[in-house]
């Protein structure tokens, strides 16, 4: 037995819930569906190349998508063996259980256009979960120093005794989607009542991102009870609005962190993403280096009023509704691009994905060289929705009103079209190419046209009623900077290896293949974007498995996460702490981030 192991043995007894004897899990396997398999495919998009110095020692593969060898503390390795222990005993499970079902419990909806905080009173929900977290972990918030931005965004510092080294930034959001009144009937469980029933936890923010929130708290506050002592600083940034926005939220945290810290002053930053799952007969765990754009364009018609019984060829609903439709049936092209993410993701699974059709991966390989091979590894990828959905820019039509009685002629309708911009696209082409596509109808219908604060009509030429396009939020925001994994990219060299390290760590498993790491792309947008001044080293990631969530869509009814997993001898929630943990000791004794 090493020193090492008679230090963990010795300590072992100390640990909280300590002593229990392993019991056999109670509960059913649960089967990976086709759908989140095929999620696992296509939410992964990738720069790949060879790895430099500091993988010299761990390199796997030296072709495309290399892999790094796990990453295991060693400075920091009695505290990483006493936390396996640990996480792995049921009373630990429990608590772990209670942490995340309490936070839930907590109602903390956000609205689209909700007024400033101090003026609408449903912000005040989020002091309840302050409170709450307060009590919950309560060695948090005596260890670390406690900013709270416009009065619920909370910036925790957990000071090291280096100040030379850059500090990790890990950040989640407090906010979760509203529930409709109408839908409760459909929920399994009520939807805030973070009820366990031996399998999932079940309630809206129970996979989006309260898992995130108390996963963080919750490694933090058990380091603090294994007597973690760290030598890199730790900020744990936590916005309240990242479901509209962050205006409120995460874009007061940065110019906090801007001031307080300064310009690329973060090692590295990991907030919520995309986790880990299964595709062509291999596990990939798929980090986002990359976040897609966003835009909601509002479309406002307006024209003359007066009597139903004397109605117009067309209303402005009407009018609305044949742009609508022109607008769904004219979606943007998507193209497989070659050095783009979503092409890198084909090579990453073409290396690693054992079940792949030979066709496929013989497209996909020869695709780096051949135009004729790349367009026909572009038909077999495009033929799945979803990976379409990742490569190109999306629209989505989800607001729409007009008129206000049945006898009365509308005077106003107007829409709203999310856009979820390409990683290759941007802002402009986005607004120039829907404002292109509805000028011929603005024409025909005789509307004055503007659109982006640009006048498209004729001068002193009478118009019926009047056509306007404008951002709907003043949100839009460009496509995220790709995050470096070339042979300089230490940060995420450290967080491939971390993510191997939690994957293996309680399966009693070895080896660096268990889990590939694929860089991917973020679909939707998160926090981060607000972060960007902040580091060139952005993550969105969460340790979990794919499948360990129901629905598919966490903005949905019956929303839950899958604690117990006996297929995998896995537990689903307890893994996102495991790996904060190890990131925390991990990035705490690297020398090269």
């Amino acid at each position: 037995m090493s020193d090492l192991d008679k230090k963990v043995q010795q300590a072992t007894e100390l640990l909280p819930g300590a002593g229990y004897p392993k019991q056999k899990s109670k509960y059913k396997s649960v089967a990976i569906k086709a759908g989140l398999v095929a999620l696992a495919f296509f939410i992964s998009a990738a720069t790949f190349s060879a790895r430099g110095a500091f993988r010299e020692s761990q390199q796997v593969n030296t072709n495309v998508c290399s892999q790094v060898a796990e990453l295991i503390p060693e400075k920091n390795g009695v505290v990483w063996k006493l936390s396996k222990v640990y996480f792995g005993t049921p009373r630990f499970k429990k608590r772990a259980v209670e942490w995340l079902g309490g936070a839930i419990r907590v109602p903390t909806e956000t609205h689209d256009k909700m007024q400033p905080v101090g003026i609408d009173p449903r912000w005040e929900t989020f002091g309840v979960l302050q409170d709450y977290l307060l009590q919950a972990f309560p060695k948090v918030h005596t260890a670390l120093e406690l900013t709270k931005v416009n009065t619920y965004g909370l910036l925790y510092e957990w000071k090291g005794s280096d100040a030379s080294l850059k500090p990790l930034l890990l950040a989640a959001h407090q906010d979760v989607i509203p529930v409709e009144n109408a839908t409760l009937g459909q929920w399994q469980h009520e939807p805030f009542s973070g009820h366990f029933d031996g399998e999932y936890i079940w309630g809206r923010g129970s996979s989006d991102d309260k898992h995130g929130l108390i996963g963080i708290m919750s490694a933090v506050e058990s380091l603090l009870e294994l007597k973690f002592k760290p030598t890199r600083s730790v900020v744990l940034a936590f916005g309240i609005d990242e479901e509209i926005g962050g205006l409120n939220g995460a874009r007061s945290l940065a110019t906090v962190m801007l001031e307080k810290f300064g310009p690329k002053s973060f090692a590295m930053l990991i907030d919520e993403g995309v986790g880990y799952g299964p595709q062509y007969g291999q596990i990939f765990a798929l980090p986002g280096i990359a976040e897609k754009g966003t835009l909601h364009i509002r479309i406002d018609l307006a024209s003359p009023g007066g009597h139903s019984s004397v109605p117009p060829p067309h209303t402005s609903i009407g009018m609305l509704a044949k742009l609508l439709v022109e607008i769904e049936e004219n979606p943007f092209e998507a193209h497989l691009t070659r050095g783009s993410p979503t092409y890198k993701t084909a090579q990453c699974l073409a290396e690693h994905g054992p079940e792949m059709l030979p066709a496929l991966r013989k497209n996909i390989r020869l695709s780096q060289y051949s135009d004729e091979a790349l367009r026909e590894a572009e038909i077999l990828l495009l033929q799945n929705p979803m990976f379409k959905t990742l490569v190109g820019t999306t629209q989505s039509i989800n607001l729409i009103q007009g008129g206000i009685k049945t006898n009365a002629l509308p005077e106003q309708a107007w829409a709203v079209v999310n856009h979820r911009i390409s990683t290759e696209s941007s802002l402009n082409e986005t607004t120039s190419r829907q404002t292109d596509l509805l000028r011929p109808l603005a024409s025909g219908f005789n509307l004055s046209y503007t659109a982006f604060g640009a006048s498209l009509s004729e001068p002193d030429v009478p118009a019926y009623g009047s056509l306007n396009l404008s951002d709907a939020w003043g949100t839009g925001t460009e496509p995220a900077p790709v995050s470096p994994t070339d042979e300089n990219a230490a940060p995420y060299d450290l967080l491939s290896g971390t993510i191997k390290a939690a994957y293996n760590s309680h399966r009693g498993i070895k080896g660096d293949n268990n889990v590939v790491v694929s860089p991917g792309i973020m679909p939707g947008n998160t926090d981060t974007r607000h972060y960007w001044k902040l580091t060139d080293h952005i993550f969105r990631y969460r340790h979990v498995r794919l499948g360990g969530c129901l629905p598919n869509n966490p903005h949905t009814v019956n929303e839950g996460i899958l604690i117990s997993m006996l297929v995998m001898e896995a537990d689903n929630f307890v893994e996102i702490i495991r790996f904060f943990t190890a990131l925390v000791l991990n990035a705490d004794e690297s020398e090269l981030i």
